[in-house]
């Protein structure tokens, strides 16, 4: 297990190297100080210092400066739904405001069908025809609707995971506020963005206008310093910070992700960060934009935005020093994300399916990392193995580019090579269980490996079911032996 160290300001435990249990920091939480009665100035340098988030919260409610526990009315610039939960929030919208009403903006309500698309459930499909009635009622712009449930190539418009659809499509920009009625809605702090799921009731309120009661949580800051090694992943990171903090470490609280480590991962690596910071509690997940996210906008998206960042004289509730050099793969044993252990201690658990999809492991480079892993072993798996892209460019990617040091083999080719199921349709899967004739659905107690972000007794389908969270290079090393594998017996 990774060792850390922390500033003089705060004292950590030494984190045992041998040991997968639990185990709690000593105190390391610091009071956050009252503000003075005295307002800031309107002009010359402001003296009260402000976290990411509090500038976040502070900009959109349209006040020089908040804190932390403050009831503000902020102004929503998205508002995100997808198939299970938006007719709810439509219900809401129309019993409040009325049958004809309009919504407060049409160019800031994005709908995106994901979660139980390709089944014959009818209470499935009828859900998206609610989405599609409204939409076209509304005349909103950003519906990402899909009809031909039978070859989701022929819906143009289809996207697949809401919360990747809403990165890829340009969505998700720094020093926004996007809420999504959707608890991983979280994942899009990765863009320096405040974004946080909420309930039907809050985005029945939003839809109509446009804006959100929210409390200013308190910020802890996790620094992840140290090169990564090559077997590590960011779906190894938060595991890390999950388990160390517990699943309920980080409740109505900011988790803010700075440090070398952090500013070396790609932006997709960065939505894995933040995608589950949801799993901790966390109000909100949240990394500084930098040359990375700019890069990755550049062609996404032309509305204008500005990033804000942290003030060094910020106070944080608590703060985390990790060396990530030093981590180890991690899986999470059933039947809690926070249920960390070593990949190398868990190696006699027998598995019978392995699941690669989701919005925390769905993505081209996630399948990019699994396709290493077949490549170097040149084995073909022991158990079914499932694939589920995140979204159509998702899918597409994996036909069309070239894995690094295959001799220009895509990752579909060596999926077909290694005996791995044909990529899937695009969409949520599995992950949440859905309809039984749902693609890769438990519909039997098995043990299952998966890139997904809960391991909750049902949440892939059957109650009985065990699921071990992983990195999609463990996910793919188990899938090669039969076991849950460290997949540094097969990268060097």
């Amino acid at each position: 297990m990774a060792s850390f160290s922390t500033s003089s300001t705060y004292c950590l435990s030494k984190f045992p190297t041998q040991s997968p249990r639990r185990r709690f920091s000593k105190k390391i939480v610091s009071m956050i100080t009252q503000p003075s009665s005295r307002m800031p100035a309107t002009t010359g340098s402001v003296k009260s210092w402000m976290t990411m988030t509090e500038k976040l919260l502070a900009r959109t409610s349209e006040k020089l400066h908040v804190v932390p526990g403050e009831n503000l009315w902020v102004n929503v610039d998205v508002l995100m739904t997808n198939d299970i939960t938006g007719p709810g929030a439509i219900g809401v919208f129309k019993r409040e405001f009325g049958e004809n009403a309009k919504v407060w903006d049409r160019e800031k309500v994005v709908v995106i069908p994901d979660h139980y698309i390709f089944t014959a459930d009818e209470r499935a499909n009828r859900n998206v025809d609610t989405l599609r009635d409204f939409c076209n009622e509304q005349n909103i712009k950003y519906f990402y609707d899909i009809k031909d449930l039978g070859n989701f190539q022929a819906n143009p418009d289809y996207k697949g995971v809401c919360h990747i659809a809403l990165a890829q499509e340009g969505h998700c920009r720094p020093g926004e506020v996007l809420v999504g009625t959707d608890s991983h809605t979280c994942t899009a702090g990765a863009f320096g963005q405040f974004a946080s799921g909420i309930g039907n009731t809050d985005a029945g309120f939003v839809l109509g206008t446009g804006k959100i009661l929210l409390k200013v949580p308190p910020t802890i800051r996790f620094v992840l310093d140290g090169e990564i090694p090559n077997y590590i992943l960011a779906k190894d990171l938060i595991l890390q910070v999950i388990g160390e903090i517990s699943v309920a470490g980080a409740t109505y609280k900011t988790m803010e992700f700075v440090g070398t480590a952090v500013e070396s991962l790609t932006m997709e690596e960065r939505i894995t960060l933040c995608n589950m910071v949801i799993e901790a509690g966390g109000k909100n997940g949240v990394i500084p934009a930098d040359k990375t996210t700019y890069d990755y906008l550049k062609d996404k998206t032309t509305v204008h935005y500005e990033p804000v960042y942290s003030d060094e004289q910020a106070r944080f509730l608590a703060e985390y020093h990790f060396d990530i050099s030093k981590l180890e793969p991690l899986v999470a044993k059933p039947h809690s994300p926070g249920n960390r252990a070593l990949a190398r201690e868990c190696e006699d658990v027998k598995i019978d399916r392995v699941y690669i999809g989701s919005c925390t492991g769905g993505k081209t480079e996630d399948f990019m990392a699994a396709a290493k892993v077949f490549l170097a072993s040149g084995k073909k798996v022991k158990v079914p193995t499932f694939l589920v892209p995140a979204t159509q460019k998702v899918w597409m990617d994996l036909y069309t580019i070239p894995v690094p040091e295959s001799g220009g083999k895509t990752c579909s080719q060596i999926f077909e090579d290694a005996g791995c199921g044909t990529p899937a349709s695009p969409s949520c899967g599995a992950c949440m269980g859905g309809p039984r004739d749902t693609h890769a659905r438990l519909n039997e107690p098995q043990v299952c490996v998966s890139t997904t972000n809960r391991n909750f007794p049902g949440r892939m389908g059957h109650k009985e079911g065990q699921i071990y969270l992983a990195s999609p290079y463990t996910a793919a090393a188990s899938a090669l032996t039969g076991h849950v594998t460290d997949p540094r017996n097969f990268l060097q």
